[in-house]
């Protein structure tokens, strides 16, 4: 009989969609959750907390494959390294790991952290499987959204995204965890690229609006990795199919037209 399947995460927005797909494959599913749950759909739930260290090791306990999915404002380095010692305890077989792109290229702390985490799988002797991916569409549209309350928008020079839909992401990371261990597996990014007024400007026209735009420069480091274009994908990468515009035609209901003042 398969082992259980330990998913942290599981209930945002990429553990929503992994889930569902690991069950769909007959597979047993324990999610670690801050929150109390009661088992559903043949899915248990944990609760604990991997900042604090808490429940990490009941959570973990029977899971020969552990999937990381969870994240958060700060942190997360300090949660992998706290599930890491806990699944190298339990003598976990695989743990996947969902990263970011551009995370050893990006001089942002929140980066660093990413990175770190990254570390700490490595290195933490059981064997494993990296998947960095672009940002979700789902964040994207949070950024944009306030972008859009602006009386003038902000337009960075050089600033580009390939926001990927994370049922894309969903998928892979499904076929990595019931797969054998593989390192660091391809990047995975959406099928276009867009500068951030890109993104932007299709909101704004599926939304049936209109602002001005200011050019600004991002100033920094920061700024000169995001005007090489370290966050994108390098030569070698794996792409999502849904675009942006798709992403809004689901989500919006509308075609994102010309918004541009």
């Amino acid at each position: 009989m398969a082992s259980t399947i330990l998913v942290t995460g599981g209930t945002g927005t990429l553990g929503r969609h992994v889930v569902p797909l690991l069950r769909e494959a007959g597979r047993d599913v324990r999610v670690l959750s801050r929150r109390s749950r009661e088992a559903a759909d043949g899915v248990e739930y944990v609760t604990g907390d991997l900042l604090k260290d808490e429940g990490v090791e009941e959570a973990v306990a029977g899971a020969k494959i552990v999937v990381h999915l969870a994240g958060g404002a700060k942190g997360d380095d300090e949660a992998a390294r706290n599930l890491v010692r806990a699944a190298a305890r339990a003598e976990v077989k695989h743990l996947v790991f969902i990263s970011v792109i551009g995370a050893d290229r990006v001089p942002l702390s929140w980066l660093k952290t990413q990175l770190d985490a990254e570390q700490a799988v490595i290195d933490s002797g059981v064997p494993w499987t990296i998947q960095r991916a672009a940002q979700f569409h789902d964040l994207v549209l949070k950024v944009v959204r306030s972008m859009a309350r602006l009386p003038v928008v902000p337009k960075p020079g050089g600033l580009r995204f390939q926001p990927v839909d994370p049922r894309d992401v969903a998928d892979r990371i499904a076929g990595l965890a019931l797969g054998q261990p593989a390192g660091r597996a391809p990047d995975l990014a959406g099928p276009k690229v867009y500068g951030l007024d890109e993104l932007v400007r299709g909101y704004l026209g599926a939304r049936g609006k209109r602002r001005p735009f200011m050019p600004v420069r991002i100033p920094g480091k920061a700024g000169r990795a995001y005007r090489a274009g370290d966050n994108l994908a390098l030569d070698g990468a794996d792409h999502g199919t849904r675009t942006w515009e798709d992403f809004l035609d689901e989500r919006l209901g509308a075609t994102p037209a010309r918004a541009d003042a």
